[in-house]
């Protein structure tokens, strides 16, 4: 615990170091305030968003319920998708051999590139922005869930059909359970991918969301609010992503112990 405390407080004083660097280094004017805006503007700016809101009066914290709510529709709908779909195409390799070019292909097409494609078809509206953040994350999660089923260590496997079990009670007993940690994992990359792309989706034909009060910030020449949004950004992945793995030690504490098997 003490060794806990001391590195925690140690990288504690490192950003405060920093963040006292960069003050002094605005203020004697060897950075630009206007291209590098000191912490004590960002905190400023922080609190203008969180009181009265910027420009067009909308809080901050309306801007991260608006986004939290996007993101989220986006990345459940994707986990119900991936989630039965790739557990079946992992189940079966013909399956895994023909949909691999695809998901390869779908993969590496950046989704904010699909944006105007997306808005032909969809609109300007609430819809396009699920339907962008849910396919960035089907991909990254199906991916996962295929390759969590089909890397289950064959010992499992042979011990488990050695006692008896067959058929759809093998992959229920032993399969599933011993994919799960790359199910979560994937759940976590997807997740961090729906944030990258809301930031784009709300640049467009909203005035609500992280993304458009950064866009916003961007045409009033305001830096330090752009700098809040993004951290805001950041923090809300972050805590999202912790409590995941959190979820994850709770529901499955044996899945340290898989990486102990041994052929």
């Amino acid at each position: 615990m003490n060794a806990r405390l001391a590195r925690a407080a140690s990288s504690l004083a490192v950003i405060a170091v920093l963040l006292a660097a960069w003050e002094l280094a605005v203020g004697y004017g060897l950075l630009k305030a206007y291209q590098f805006p000191p912490p004590s503007k960002i905190a400023r700016g922080f609190v203008e968003l969180s009181l009265t809101g910027f420009p067009t009066g909308v809080s901050l914290w309306t801007h991260t319920g608006v986004t939290i709510w996007r993101v989220l529709q986006g990345y459940v709908a994707a986990i119900l998708l991936a989630v039965p779909l790739g557990l079946l195409i992992g189940a079966l390799p013909v399956l895994d051999k023909l949909s691999a070019p695809l998901i390869v292909f779908c993969r590496s097409v950046a989704t904010l590139s699909l944006l105007p494609l997306v808005i032909v078809w969809f609109g300007a509206g609430e819809l396009t922005k699920v339907v962008l953040i849910g396919y960035g994350c089907f991909w990254t999660m199906l991916s996962n869930v295929i390759a969590g089923v089909r890397y289950v260590d064959p010992v499992l496997v042979r011990a488990a059909r050695s006692c008896g079990l067959q058929g759809p009670e093998l992959y229920r007993e032993i399969v599933l359970p011993a994919a799960l940690p790359r199910i979560f994992a994937g759940a976590r990359m997807a997740l961090g991918v729906g944030f990258m792309v809301i930031v784009g989706a709300e640049m467009i034909g909203t005035i609500q969301g992280l993304g458009a009060l950064i866009m916003e910030a961007r045409t009033f020449y305001r830096s330090e609010i752009t700098i809040v949004g993004m951290l805001v950004i950041g923090l809300l992945g972050f805590l999202i992503s912790s409590g995941l793995a959190g979820l994850e030690r709770v529901l499955m504490p044996w899945a340290g112990n898989l990486d102990q098997v041994r052929r």
